[in-house]
């Protein structure tokens, strides 16, 4: 078994007491970027792992999706930010980087253009990790959206009184629009970001026995959240009360609140042309 593992700090939660021994899973995890990941399920190099909701709307025949296992919020998210220099309403025809990393953000960011800021920018994909961050300022753009991690500590430096000027006089980000925030303004409906999922060719006992340990592991991760704030607060720079507070807004279940959130994702992406039109397929566990 190949299972699918994004490094940023919103999936702590669900390998952390994998990584720690403390929960086993049958089969080796391979690290990427959620786009990379989408990629190596669609080409069938990966049995399971956390996708962006998108790759399952792409092609859901080829999928099924494991049971109550999301990384989802309900309000703002602040891994998933556009840093803009000036209001989103004011950016059609200006360059808007967005972050090769996501399919599901970015679709979001296009659906919140087209419907609730009523502009037509253009798009530029780049580079957006934290190693990343030191070179920011290198292409010109108006606005860039930055997912995972990087959002998390670029946001976090904007809070704070002491890194704030500097940043701003380095970047000119006037502005910072948190998609989970504009998207609960929108709909009044919590997002899922990412889900975890299945190949239908994959052996249903493993299948099974992973989805166990990743909720056991989840399970555990939850009621671990400071020591993996700590975790974070080190692997990131980013404060650990700051960490915290992070890990505490994220859902990782699936209710029927989120099923709403996500299925309306979906018919809007479908509306708009984005995605075909197909139904929800769980595993049977």
């Amino acid at each position: 078994m190949r299972i699918g593992r994004i490094p940023y700090v919103n999936c702590y939660p669900v390998y952390g007491a994998i990584d720690r021994g403390i929960v086993a899973l049958k089969g080796d995890i391979i690290d990427g970027v959620p786009s990379a990941l989408n990629a190596q399920m669609a080409a069938g190099s990966l049995d399971v792992s956390v996708v962006s909701a998108v790759e399952y709307a792409r092609d859901a025949q080829r999928y099924l999706l494991l049971p109550n296992l999301t990384i989802s919020y309900d309000g703002p998210v602040r891994s998933v930010v556009l840093f803009s220099k000036r209001p989103a309403s004011e950016l059609s025809g200006r360059r808007v980087l967005v972050s090769k990393s996501s399919m599901t953000s970015v679709a979001l960011l296009e659906l919140l253009f087209e419907n609730v800021w009523d502009s037509r920018p253009t798009f530029v994909p780049s580079d957006a990790e934290m190693t990343d961050l030191a070179r920011f300022g290198d292409e010109e753009h108006d606005a860039r959206l930055v997912i995972g991690d990087a959002a998390l500590k670029l946001g976090t430096h904007l809070q704070d009184p002491t890194e704030r000027d500097a940043i701003m006089d380095k970047l000119g980000y006037r502005y910072a629009f948190d998609l989970g925030a504009e998207w609960k303004r929108w709909t009044d409906l919590p997002f899922v970001f990412a889900v975890w999922v299945a190949q239908r060719t994959t052996d249903t006992r493993q299948a099974l026995d992973a989805h166990a340990s990743l909720i056991e592991s989840r399970n555990w991760g939850l009621g671990h959240l400071d020591t993996l704030a700590a975790q974070a607060a080190l692997a990131t720079g980013v404060p650990r009360t700051a960490c915290q507070t992070y890990l505490s807004g994220l859902d990782y279940g699936l209710s029927y609140g989120h099923l709403a959130g996500l299925t309306e994702f979906f018919r809007r992406l479908v509306a708009a042309g984005r995605v075909p039109n197909g139904s929800l397929s769980f595993l049977a566990a």
